[in-house]
């Protein structure tokens, strides 16, 4: 049975229906799931990490609407449970390489002890490179943040902050076989000394074929109120269709 959940698991892993955007493309959804399952003598442990996003792109607008799940267990104890949803929109106008951008996003999250977030404001973009085979764009931006978090095992508050959002993003594709994309976000509170949030994810690609590539991500997160971090690692096979 184990054998078995850990063959789908890795077959799933990283499965991507993915469109390129054209003048006649404007939608595309994408699903990931990747997960991996260990059976020990000394216990068992598994981790599923599924996402769904659906973006619609016109001329002078893109909104992007997604959702992920990282659930996780060792030994009967729970190590994941992480939720989270945004929506976000970039609006284009007549500024080169630029656009401005807005969000909303709703998290929990068990490992980096948040009971419930709201985050939501707007900013400008720029991107220093914007081909289709590299990408490398710099964004800033104020964030409300309005938590509900557990900052030791009896203790819980209620607070509210403004943050400034520094993100820094790249896509790069190598003789179009190997791809390398990443994104960095350092959020500081405006108003608290040492109150800060880092989000970063790597991920690395290699193409078999026009639909099959074999590929791995790194994702770390840190919330420095609740004195809490993870670090996940998933690999395995991602199927993509243009259409």
């Amino acid at each position: 049975m184990f054998k078995y959940l850990s063959f789908l698991s890795v077959l799933l892993s990283g499965f991507s229906a993915k469109a390129q955007f054209s003048d006649t493309t404007n939608y595309h959804v994408i699903y990931n799931s990747t997960g991996s399952v260990n059976r020990a003598r000394d216990g068992n442990s598994y981790l599923l990490n599924n996402s769904l996003r659906f973006e619609i792109k016109k001329r002078a607008i893109a909104l992007n609407a997604s959702n992920s799940w990282v659930y996780g267990r060792s030994n009967n104890a729970l190590i994941n449970n992480d939720y989270s949803s945004s929506v976000d929109f970039n609006l284009y106008k007549a500024i080169p390489h630029a656009y401005y951008w807005g969000l909303a996003n709703y998290n929990t999250s068990y490992s980096l002890k948040i009971n419930s977030q709201l985050l939501a404001g707007g900013g400008i973009a720029y991107s220093f490179l914007d081909k289709p085979n590299t990408y490398l764009n710099v964004s800033d931006g104020i964030l409300y943040d309005l938590s509900d978090i557990n900052t030791s095992e009896t203790a819980r508050e209620l607070y509210h902050t403004y943050r400034n959002s520094l993100r820094l993003q790249f896509h790069f594709l190598i003789n179009n076989l190997i791809t390398i994309d990443s994104g960095n976000f350092l959020q500081n509170s405006l108003t608290r000394k040492n109150d800060y949030i880092i989000r970063s994810t790597f991920g690395l690609g290699f193409k078999l074929n026009n639909w099959l590539n074999l590929n791995s991500s790194l994702s770390y997160n840190k919330i420095s109120r609740t004195q809490s971090e993870n670090l996940l690692l998933t690999y395995g096979l991602r199927l993509e269709k243009y259409f």
